[in-house]
């Protein structure tokens, strides 16, 4: 999907970051885009994912760094799984990275998504967005270009 890549600073970047997550509408977004592999500085070290997690309303706008792991990635296929079957999701609760909320607004096809910095800024957002049916396909389109993109994110 992309034709060039491009080292800086110990990473491998994309000429074109990608949204592993995009929820958006009604003026509303939350968008957690990828930009690169940071490579593992030991042998030890899994490799990670940079990112960074943009949120925007006609209120409240911010980015949030991250950095995400494969098994983060397999997390957020199982995430997407339980939100397709009409589930609330908790994603990396728990984990030193933020933290990723969303719960169904079974009423009329919306959901608030939060995202909680738990180690940072000590600071909790909480959007709601509109979550029509189509949102999975993208979702799932999404998380498997990320994979194609970044191979190298499969564990050894």
């Amino acid at each position: 999907m992309f034709g060039t890549m491009r080292e800086s600073g110990g990473a491998v970047l994309a000429e074109d970051p990608i949204d592993l997550i995009r929820l958006e509408g009604d003026g509303n977004s939350v968008i957690l885009r990828i930009a690169g592999k940071q490579e593992r500085k030991r042998p030890a070290q899994a490799n990670a994912l940079v990112g960074e997690f943009l949120v925007e309303t006609p209120f409240v706008r911010g980015a949030l760094k991250t950095w995400l792991f494969p098994e983060d990635l397999r997390q957020w296929q199982q995430a997407l799984d339980s939100l397709d079957a009409g589930q609330d999701i908790a994603w990396c609760e728990g984990k030193r990275i933020p933290w990723l909320f969303i719960e169904l607004d079974e009423d009329n096809d919306r959901c608030q998504a939060t995202i909680k910095d738990h180690s940072m800024s000590l600071t909790t957002v909480t959007v709601t967005i509109p979550l029509v049916d189509a949102w999975f396909d993208d979702a799932y389109r999404r998380l498997d270009l990320v994979w194609e993109t970044w191979p190298m994110m499969t564990e050894d």
